[in-house]
């Protein structure tokens, strides 16, 4: 079997060079991050108890799934996290690393998607963000994050619920009226409700924590938690 999905990975390789500028084809992303490094990190130090104040991830091991060009990776390296980051397209790893060295952050990009990912090692993080929408088949690509997983550790899924005002905010909105996303960069038919990521997860031992919605400010141009979950929405998963 197989997660990844070919045409999927030569969309976002043909826009690999792009990953990190703030102004390119990847700008929503870049006013996404903020929000969701202040979410992952708050939650894993609550949950591991960690004290450390200057790195208050360190000592915990991070898998970023799907990593693109490291935007998320590099701030969980920066934090202190040991990261492990994996894309399927090899332009998107070449572009990370680059980076990474550019910015002396030792990060372990690999090629690979989560059921191919040669290691014996399980981790207390594992990252899925905005990916599984991208995905060939999500309940076997979660089933080989859930592997991948220490007992007791923690995943973060962030994604697209399935809805009409998802369809008019993140496809018609996103994507043809603001021009934020090239178009095609989504299909309403791969969002994922949460009840249905829940479902998935809960087959592979891992029981929800807790869910919130992310909604964009217009006007103050910026990213916040909320309680609506109608069109993103980020997950918190512990596993039994």
């Amino acid at each position: 079997m197989n997660s990844i999905n070919k045409k999927e990975i030569e969309k976002f390789s043909n826009m690999a060079a792009e990953w990190w500028d703030p102004e390119g084809k990847f700008k929503p992303l870049h006013k996404f991050n903020p929000i969701r490094i202040k979410y992952i990190k708050e939650n894993i130090v609550k949950e591991f108890q960690l004290k450390n104040k200057k790195y208050p991830l360190s000592g915990i091991n991070v898998l970023d799934i799907g990593c693109g060009g490291g935007l998320l990776s590099e701030p969980m390296c920066r934090l202190g996290a040991n990261v492990t980051a994996i894309d399927a397209s090899n332009k998107n790893i070449a572009i990370a690393n680059l980076h990474a060295k550019k910015n002396n952050l030792k990060i372990n990009y690999i090629c690979s998607s989560p059921e191919k990912l040669k290691t014996t090692k399980k981790f207390d993080v594992i990252l899925n963000m905005e990916i599984v929408e991208h995905v060939e088949d999500v309940d076997f690509f979660l089933k080989s994050c859930a592997n991948l997983l220490k007992k007791n550790g923690l995943m973060f899924v962030a994604t697209i619920n399935k809805t009409l005002k998802s369809y008019i905010f993140a496809i018609v909105g996103a994507e043809y009226v603001l021009r934020w996303l090239p178009i095609g960069t989504h299909e309403w038919e791969k969002f994922v409700k949460p009840e249905e990521l829940k479902n998935i997860l809960i087959k592979n031992n891992l029981n929800l924590k807790k869910i919130d919605g992310m909604n964009f400010n217009i006007l103050k141009d910026e990213w916040n938690v909320s309680k609506d979950l109608s069109v993103n929405y980020i997950a918190e998963f512990k596993k039994n």
